[in-house]
């Protein structure tokens, strides 16, 4: 069987360097592609070397045009704008895109959504079948429990992350709105500072810690009267999220255009 060629974009990256990991020894998937940004530090180094896997044959470089030349697909874990132009692109030549890009604004995502009618994005706050699952968990507890039960979603990620809240607790809030049939935008509660009053029924807030070196860590808690429900969810490697990654990528091969998200990749459907 012939392997899926995949282009990394942002390879130089903590997840571009995992991902040319993962790809390294993937039974189904191969690097085909390494692509970092103009002035990058790490243009013409060997792909595989960056991420310490050994010679790959793929030299980093900036020319995407060239890169998905020969390519069935893409993984993104960019930044939005970067996101959009490579959703495009993979409109352009009927590839699969993998979005793990967070930060996307709901305008963001309806562009997304814009480019899939002739692309395969399969695009998610978070790649690990393990969030997914907590997100599926989430989703079925809020529609049983109903808006008596307050929903506070907390998350801490390293020092160096640049959005809050980030894309998995967000993912987490949509959920519990998805359970209750309400709109987050609507619901979210995003900060607390000096006199808020009383917790209005049916919010959805948000808590952020940044630290240290902390790869995900994601809590929902589900508080009723006199009980309260903790649902966890901790990130020990980024290899998660690579290998989500690419399993996304192998399930999207044949499918039709379309967007999609980890949960139809895990077959784990509406609960």
């Amino acid at each position: 069987m012939n392997r899926m060629r995949l282009v990394v974009v942002g390879a130089a990256g903590r997840m571009g360097r995992m991902l040319v990991r993962v790809l390294a020894d993937h039974p189904a998937a191969r690097l085909c592609g390494a692509l970092e940004q103009p002035g990058s530090p790490a243009l013409g180094q060997d792909a595989g070397l960056l991420a310490e896997t050994g010679p790959s044959g793929i030299l980093v470089g900036d020319d995407l045009e060239a890169a998905l030349a020969g390519a069935d697909g893409i993984l993104d874990f960019t930044a939005p704008a970067a996101t959009l132009r490579f959703a495009r692109l993979a409109a352009e030549r009927g590839l699969v895109h993998v979005v793990g890009t967070t930060g996307l604004q709901p305008a963001d995502l309806e562009a997304l959504r814009g480019c899939a009618d002739r692309a395969r994005i399969v695009q998610s706050g978070n790649m690990s079948l393990g969030v997914n699952l907590l997100a599926s968990l989430v989703r079925r507890a809020a529609r049983a429990l109903g808006p008596e039960w307050d929903v506070e979603v907390l998350e801490m990620h390293h020092r160096a992350k640049v959005d809050a809240p980030s894309g998995t607790a967000l993912l987490l809030g949509a959920a519990a709105a998805e359970g209750r049939d309400v709109d987050l935008a609507k619901s979210s509660v995003r900060s607390r500072d000096g006199h808020t009053g009383a917790r209005r029924e049916g919010d959805i807030g948000f808590a952020t810690l940044r630290g240290g070196s902390v790869v995900g860590d994601h809590s929902v808690i589900l508080a009723g009267l006199g009980e309260r429900i903790e649902l966890w969810h901790r990130a020990d490697d980024r290899a998660i999220f690579a290998r989500g990654a690419v399993q996304a990528a192998v399930w999207a091969a044949d499918r039709p255009a379309g967007f999609y998200d980890m949960a139809d990749v895990l077959g784990l459907g509406e609960t």
